[in-house]
């Protein structure tokens, strides 16, 4: 049985962990141990996360800017702050969780030092319940939104409050990592890792603790999700039928048509919702897996490991992506940066071209005013 935890919340981040022997017992008692390495499979995960790491990054500082000075500033002032603190969880994942593991994997052990120990295993945690629980407010916010629309006008405030729970929570659940973690140097070898080792008297406590934040990352935000979106298909489906002689709207209790914004964001967040729920569910299995029955470590291929883990960061960079296909107003931000961009370029290229650098930029103007006045008639419609 291997007592070695790389990670109490998530046991098979790291691929050293598939040599399944205890760098704590003497060597009579086990067999001749050979120190991990940079596999070929961990290089693939390294390459890989690098990849999604440029992309989350970028565009999810992009969602953040079109949010708070570009035209995302015109959202509602109730999904303003939930969209911005989506983007920020993902960006957490993006700048903590992936280059974390990249480095981690690439030294294989730890070399800075105990506090950064506890410190960044401290963080992951709360970047990983962070970007779980803005998902539960986003489900809540719709689920307000569609079976009680009155309530509509304390949706500010109450969102605001959401959300102050959910980063909370990810701390306060986040901070037994800076307790529990430490780093130990094996015996009569020159590795040091960052582990649990010695902070559990019996496995069954570190069993439970994993099985604690499987619960918290992901059993109890998915029936939150489940819930919500359950009872909102319920409430369309029954509006539907009792308004099946007019197909061509739907109609809450009080006869208002339910506005077609208000459906685009429930779209947007089942959508978001399920990305979450396919990336991340392969990787807790088989952390379950694992935990129940450790032994499949050896049986299990290493790039398995690093490709489910892979996968689950691939949510990092759905998100911004399906935001950009629901809001109009995020792509045309994107149009600008873009043709500002090729603007530049053509100016650096041809400095002395005056007249044919005056028309792009005119044509762009007017492209910008209607695609505001477009923007504010629809949302006046709406």
């Amino acid at each position: 049985m291997c007592v070695v935890s790389c990670s109490s919340l998530c046991v098979l981040t790291f691929h050293w962990m598939s040599t399944n022997v205890s760098l704590f017992l003497p060597p009579s008692s086990s067999p001749p141990w050979e120190l991990p390495s940079f596999s070929v499979a961990a290089r693939c995960r390294v390459a890989t996360t690098l990849v999604l790491f440029v992309f989350a990054a970028a565009s999810n500082l992009s969602v953040l800017i079109s949010v708070f000075w570009g035209r995302g500033y015109r959202l509602g002032a109730h999904l303003r702050p939930v969209i911005a603190s989506l983007a920020a969880a993902d960006l957490m994942m993006s700048f903590i969780v992936m280059p974390l593991d990249a480095v981690w994997n690439i030294t294989v052990q730890w070399y800075a030092g105990d506090v950064m120990c506890k410190l960044m295993c401290f963080l992951k945690l709360f970047a990983m319940h962070s970007a779980a629980f803005i998902l539960v407010v986003v489900s809540l916010d719709r689920y307000r939104a569609i079976l009680h629309p009155l309530d509509s006008l304390d949706a500010v405030r109450r969102n605001r409050r959401m959300l102050a729970v959910a980063w909370s929570l990810s701390v306060l659940l986040a901070s037994p990592q800076l307790f529990i973690f430490r780093t130990i140097k094996a015996e009569g070898v020159d590795f040091t890792q960052c582990v649990t080792h010695g902070s559990f008297l019996h496995l069954w406590q570190e069993t439970t603790y994993n099985m604690f934040h499987f619960v918290t990352l992901y059993i109890f935000p998915l029936l939150v999700m489940i819930f919500c979106y359950t009872r909102i298909f319920t409430k369309i489906n029954g509006q539907i039928h009792e308004n099946k002689d007019n197909e061509s709207c739907l109609r809450r209790s009080g006869g208002d048509v339910i506005p077609k914004a208000r459906m685009k964001t429930l779209k947007m967040s089942v959508v978001i919702v399920s990305s979450f729920v396919i990336c991340w569910t392969p990787y807790y299995l088989l952390g379950i897996w694992y935990w129940f029955h450790p032994a499949m470590i050896q049986h299990t291929p290493e790039y398995v490991h690093h490709m489910l883990f892979v996968f689950g960061n691939l949510n990092t960079c759905c998100d911004p992506i399906i935001y950009s296909f629901y809001t109009p107003s995020f792509r045309a931000d994107l149009a600008d940066v873009v043709a500002c961009c090729c603007a530049r370029r053509a100016a650096d290229a041809s400095p002395r071209s005056v007249d044919r650098l005056s028309a792009p930029a005119g044509g762009a103007g007017v492209d910008m005013e209607s695609d505001l006045s477009s923007n504010q008639q629809s949302s006046n419609a709406a």
